[in-house]
């Protein structure tokens, strides 16, 4: 169950030159320099999944990911389970290793209001959310971006940035829960091959079409 907890968040979590940024500079600056000058990243994650009103849900999980503008990326959960979800601009695919088990879906145009579009969609954020500042906090700047439709699950995302980079995101849904993500040794633009996205299915794996 744990694990079509967190697939499912990450399925949901589908919507220049280098610039030395000053920690005070305004979250919504730094965070519109990011997504100007950041085609494809890096790095890696831990996530702690949060009850309503407060208090842990369940033990964090851990990982790396990779994206490439528009829609492409790879989000690899190492600890507690392996499980992994990539993108390669057209499909998602959820792959569940422990069980054998394959689950594609149509990225389309559920990325465009989706937390996931603040890491790996197109620039034009602005059209599917609203931005605004939301003050200093844990040595960062936060931003807030409240979607503009209201077929989404989460009720706004909060993105914490320092030098010009996210750090931090809190994703909270409309039950009131909390998903709290912070990203480490988050590399800009690495070199990226043209094929790096692609999935390759399994041998002997269950597949499900969604």
């Amino acid at each position: 169950m744990k694990r079509l907890k967190i697939a499912a968040l990450l399925a949901a979590l589908i919507g220049a030159s280098a610039l030395v940024m000053d920690a005070e500079a305004a979250a919504l600056d730094q965070f519109k320099t990011f997504v100007a000058s950041t085609k494809s990243a890096r790095g890696e994650f831990t996530q702690q999944q949060m009850k309503a009103g407060g208090g842990k849900a369940a033990a964090p999980s851990s990982g790396t990911f990779e994206f490439a503008r528009p829609g492409k990326f790879i989000w690899t959960y190492q600890k507690p389970y392996d499980q992994l979800l990539q993108a390669d601009g057209e499909k998602l695919y959820i792959y569940d290793k422990d069980l054998n088990q394959v689950t594609v879906k149509k990225l389309g145009d559920a990325l465009g209001s989706s937390p996931a579009a603040i890491l790996f969609g197109s620039n034009d954020l602005e059209k599917n959310f609203t931005l605004s500042e939301a003050g200093a906090k844990d040595g960062m700047e936060w931003l807030k971006a409240v979607p503009k439709t209201q077929d989404t699950t989460f009720e706004q995302i909060t993105i914490g940035l320092r030098d010009g980079t996210p750090q931090a995101m809190e994703l909270k849904d409309n039950f009131g829960s909390v998903s709290v993500l912070s990203f480490r040794k988050f590399e800009k633009n690495p070199p990226v091959s043209a094929n790096h996205f692609k999935f390759v299915m399994p041998k002997g794996v269950e597949i499900s079409q969604q």
